[in-house]
C-alpha cells in the first residue's frame, strides 16, 4: 500500500530493518497483509459512522432520519461516535505516512506527484463534480431547485464545489500532505540515519501531550463543529502528526521491529489512562453548569480534557490495532482479499448507496439503534457487492479504483 492508504493497488513492502525482524511478522509475497486488513476495517467503520450520522443527534450528513431517541440511545451514539472519531482517521493517516517514503524512494518528484494525483486527485474530483452532486440533488434533496443542470453549473462556477468533497476530504488532504512532503524533501538537509531503538516512554508521553496540546490550541481558534472547505481544522493536528509519525516509523521499520508484548503494554496503558478522562467528560456532559459548546473547543477545561482523552485513545487504539492485526490477521482468505481490493471503491461510492437504503428504511417503525444496525449492514453488503460487480469493472474507473 502506498501513500493512498485506502487504495490496494500499491501495497507496502517491509523495509529491511536495522535490527532483526520480529518473528511474529509474516511476509507473504512482500505484502503487509495485516495493514490491508486494517485498511478495509477502517473503511467499514467510516461507513458505520455515516450510517450512525443518519439517526444520531450528533454529526452532519447529507440525509438524516432523526426522531426522539431515548437517553440510552443518545449516550450510546455520543460514546460510539466520539470514540471512533478519536482514532480511525488518524490511523489511516499514519498508515498513509508509513508508505509515503517508500513510494517516494521508487520515483522521482514528478512521477510521485503524478501517481498521487491519479490515485487521490482524480477520484476526489470525480466525487466533487459528479457523485456528490448526484447524491445531493436526487437522493438527499439538499441541493436547491431549478433543475440539476442549473444547480450543477451554479455548483461549478460559484466555487462551492471546493467545499463538496464529502468523505473524499481525506484523499484531498492526503494529496496536499504529499505535496508538502515533496517540498520538504527538496529543501531539507540529507536525512539522518534511522534510529536503532524504538521510541521510549518519554517520547510516547511527549507525543501524546504534544498531540493534545496542539489540538486544544487549534480548537480555540477553530472549534470542532466548524468546517472550512469541508474539513474540520480542529482535527488536523492529529492527522498531521500521525502522518508525520508514519513517515518516521517507516524509516525505523517500527511495524516490523516492535514486539507484540511491548505494543500491547503501550496500547493498554494508554487506554487505561483514557478511562478516567472519559468519566469526567460524561459527568460534564450531564452537568447543567457546563456549556455544551465547550466540548467543541475554546479556552476551557472541558476542551482540554477532551483533547487529552482523544490523544490517549488515538495512540492506544492505533498501536493496539496494529499489534493485534499483525499477530492475528497477517493473512487473507478469498473474502478478505475481496474486501481489501474493493475498499477504496466502497469509500468513494458509499454515500449514495447508504442514503438510498436509508430512504427505504424511512417508514420502518423501529428504534434508532436497530435502524442504524440495519443500515450499516445493508450499505456495507450492497456497496462491496456493487464495487466488485460494477464499479471496478468500468473501463474509466478501473485504473483509479
Amino acid at each position: 500500500m502506498a501513500v493512498e492508504s485506502l487504495n490496494s493497488t500499491e501495497t507496502g513492502r517491509l523495509p529491511t530493518p536495522p535490527d532483526r525482524l520480529d518473528s511474529s511478522v509474516a511476509i507473504t509475497s512482500g505484502r503487509l497483509l495485516f495493514v490491508d486488513n486494517i485498511r478495509w476495517t477502517m473503511v467499514i467503520l467510516v461507513l458505520t459512522m455515516h450510517a450512525t450520522d443518519t439517526y444520531s443527534p450528533f454529526g452532519n450528513w447529507y440525509y438524516t432520519d432523526r426522531g426522539d431517541p431515548s437517553l440510552g440511545t443518545v449516550v450510546f451514539f455520543a460514546i460510539y461516535q466520539s470514540f471512533l472519531q478519536a482514532f480511525f482517521m488518524g490511523l489511516l493517516f499514519f498508515v498513509a505516512g508509513y508508505f509515503t517514503m517508500q513510494a517516494w524512494r521508487r520515483k522521482n518528484a514528478a512521477a510521485f506527484i503524478r501517481g498521487r494525483f491519479v490515485r487521490l486527485g482524480i477520484p476526489t474530483l470525480l466525487y466533487m463534480l459528479l457523485i456528490g452532486p448526484l447524491t445531493q440533488y436526487f437522493l438527499s434533496h439538499t441541493w436547491g431547485t431549478g433543475g440539476f443542470a442549473h444547480q450543477w453549473l451554479t455548483h461549478l462556477f460559484d466555487g462551492q464545489w471546493l467545499s463538496e468533497t464529502g468523505p473524499m476530504w481525506f484523499c484531498a488532504a492526503l494529496f496536499i500532505f504529499s505535496l508538502a512532503f515533496v517540498a520538504i524533501q527538496k529543501v531539507r538537509r540529507p536525512a539522518l540515519p534511522p534510529a536503532k531503538n524504538l521510541p521510549g516512554r518519554g517520547a510516547i508521553v511527549a507525543f501524546i501531550i504534544g498531540l493534545s496540546v496542539s489540538t486544544f490550541l487549534v480548537r480555540i481558534i477553530s472549534p470542532e463543529n466548524k468546517s472550512f472547505l469541508n474539513v474540520h481544522l480542529g482535527d488536523f493536528p492529529q492527522y498531521i502528526l500521525m502522518f508525520s509519525v508514519g513517515i518516521v516509523a517507516y524509516r525505523g521499520a517500527w511495524l516490523a521491529r516492535i514486539s507484540h508484548p511491548l505494543a500491547v503494554r503501550w496500547s493498554v496503558g494508554s487506554l487505561l489512562f483514557s478511562i478516567p478522562l472519559l468519566a469526567i467528560l460524561i459527568f460534564a456532559r450531564g452537568s447543567a453548569q457546563v456549556d455544551r459548546q465547550a466540548f467543541d473547543g475554546g479556552y476551557n477545561f472541558v476542551s482540554a480534557i477532551k483533547c487529552l482523552w482523544e490523544a490517549f485513545v488515538c495512540f492506544g487504539m492505533s498501536v493496539g490495532l496494529l499489534a493485534w492485526y499483525r499477530r492475528a490477521f497477517d493473512h487473507q482468505s478469498a473474502w478478505t482479499k475481496y474486501l481489501s481490493d474493493n475498499a477504496f471503491a466502497v469509500y468513494l461510492f458509499h454515500p449514495p448507496v447508504l442514503i438510498a437504503i436509508a430512504l427505504t428504511l424511512r417508514g420502518l417503525s423501529a428504534p434508532a439503534l436497530v435502524k442504524d444496525l440495519m443500515l450499516s449492514l445493508g450499505a456495507c453488503v450492497a456497496t462491496f457487492a456493487l464495487s466488485g460487480v460494477i464499479f471496478r469493472r468500468l473501463p474509466l474507473l478501473r485504473n483509479i479504483l
